[in-house]
């Protein structure tokens, strides 16, 4: 119970965003990519329609359409969902997951789990949810592996996988809950070998799983958890796997640092990376990698840091200008690495990412709304 007691006392410093990223393809979407598989060749004139989604902290789930040339987001529509929550995924193009924690351990959590309609991006709630997890849970991050169906939930002190079937509907997977660490946050690499999971007790570390590619069962890489080396420490919120699967990183809010971690292969286990932890913004809460590019919006000054990621070694470097003066929250990208999304105090946002340089710029007009807590992008 002392677990559960420092979650919720830590729940109002923890945003997120977590970005679940899969490509078009005609069997998933008939009306928008017909039988002749253009999304998948060369014909310009099938262009899958982009949607960001939004967990407002009004309790609304935001449906935000992309224009497909510019990129630049435009008015939402919106449908009742959770209040502030913590982590959001998608699976394979198909279904949305949202967590929904409650501050009353007695009820316990649950999962928003909706379809998407690829073609207009509206939400329908699947039969049967929410699906709870049982009393005394508490539902944060969210990761999927689209490999095996599985959604994965950090409740803190454990790992929870749960098998969607073809509604999308949510099974406790066998010998789930896997445990770990005080964990808030997960991710899965782009390759769905492994799960990393962050582990909030000092000193920090950084839990590493093998995911099984039949199953999606968890099994801790030999020497898990990594500790983060001599300056880790602080409250961790997001965590993701750079598009390479090389490479692992993790913000840490009390200490305004940005580690991380080498993944070997075929193992999974980490090593840092040379010169991490790297500092960033005050207070940084969420963060997204693109290409050979990381970014990581900053609660305590209002910015937003950029690092170029180097290719061998994963060091990070600031990038001419960082920090950005872009008051940002929550972070996503989009499928091809081209653009920048972010839910803050000024709305919803969106920038043009400079493929040589990293550098941002602005498309379009901030869209106001209540502010997200996560974001996720959707092709």
């Amino acid at each position: 119970m002392a677990n559960r007691a420092l979650r919720l006392s830590t729940m109002s410093l923890v945003l997120s965003s977590f970005a679940a990223l899969a490509a078009c393809g005609s069997k998933n979407n008939p009306t928008v990519c017909p039988a002749d598989g253009c999304c998948g060749g060369s014909s310009a004139l099938c262009v899958a329609p982009q949607y960001v989604y939004a967990n407002g902290t009004d309790g609304q789930v935001y449906v935000f359409p992309v224009d497909n040339s510019t990129g630049a987001v435009s008015s939402p529509t919106s449908i009742s969902g959770a209040s502030m929550s913590l982590g959001m995924a998608t699976l394979n193009n198909q279904f949305l997951y949202v967590s929904n924690p409650s501050a009353n351990l007695n009820q316990g959590s649950s999962i928003d789990a909706l379809s998407i309609n690829l073609g207009t991006g509206a939400l329908t709630t699947v039969a049967g949810s929410p699906f709870s997890l049982g009393p005394a849970s508490f539902s944060v991050g969210l990761a999927t592996d689209n490999a095996t169906q599985t959604l994965y939930v950090a409740e803190g002190g454990q790992i929870d996988a749960l098998k969607a079937d073809a509604t999308g509907a949510l099974t406790l997977l066998p010998g789930s809950p896997f445990l770990s660490g005080l964990n808030f946050y997960l991710t899965v690499d782009p390759q769905n070998r492994f799960l990393f999971a962050t582990d909030n007790i000092v000193p920090a570390s950084v839990f590493a799983l093998t995911i099984d590619s039949s199953t999606g069962a968890l099994t801790a890489v030999p020497g898990s958890p990594f500790a983060m080396g001599a300056s880790g420490g602080g409250l961790q919120l997001g965590i993701v796997a750079d598009s390479s699967g090389k490479f692992v990183y993790t913000v840490m809010q009390s200490t305004s640092q940005v580690a991380g971690f080498s993944i070997a292969s075929p193992s999974g286990a980490l090593t840092p990376i040379p010169g991490s932890p790297f500092l960033t913004g005050s207070a940084p809460i969420a963060l997204a990698t693109v290409n050979n590019f990381l970014y990581v919006s900053n609660l305590g000054d209002g910015t937003l840091s950029g690092y170029s990621i180097d290719s061998t070694t994963g060091a990070l470097t600031p990038l001419a200008g960082s920090p950005f003066a872009i008051r940002a929250g929550a972070l996503t990208t989009n499928s091809s690495g081209s653009f920048l999304y972010t839910a803050g105090s000024d709305g919803m946002m969106a920038f043009k990412i400079d493929a040589t340089t990293g550098i941002l710029t602005q498309v379009g007009s901030a869209i106001p709304f209540a502010g997200a807590t996560v974001l996720s992008f959707v092709q």
